[in-house]
């Protein structure tokens, strides 16, 4: 079972597509709870150098409610 959607994309500004990823997310009634610079982690604590590479964790509030009260 995967708990993720993996996608590449091609012609486009990594910028632009967490952007498009948080709108998407939020018309969906998602929020960003968390944020992992997996990049800027793996540069600081081991000095390794990756593509942008970024984690986040969304969550719809609604949701997580009804789930928590079952």
């Amino acid at each position: 079972m995967s708990y993720t959607i993996d996608r590449i994309f091609t012609n486009a500004l990594f910028s632009d597509i967490v952007e498009r990823t948080r709108a998407a997310l939020s018309g969906q009634g998602f929020g960003v709870l968390t944020e992992i610079d997996v990049k800027a982690t793996l540069k600081n604590k081991i000095g390794a150098d990756i593509a942008d590479y970024l984690i986040l964790g969304a969550c719809n509030p609604k949701m997580a409610h009804e789930a928590m009260k079952i």
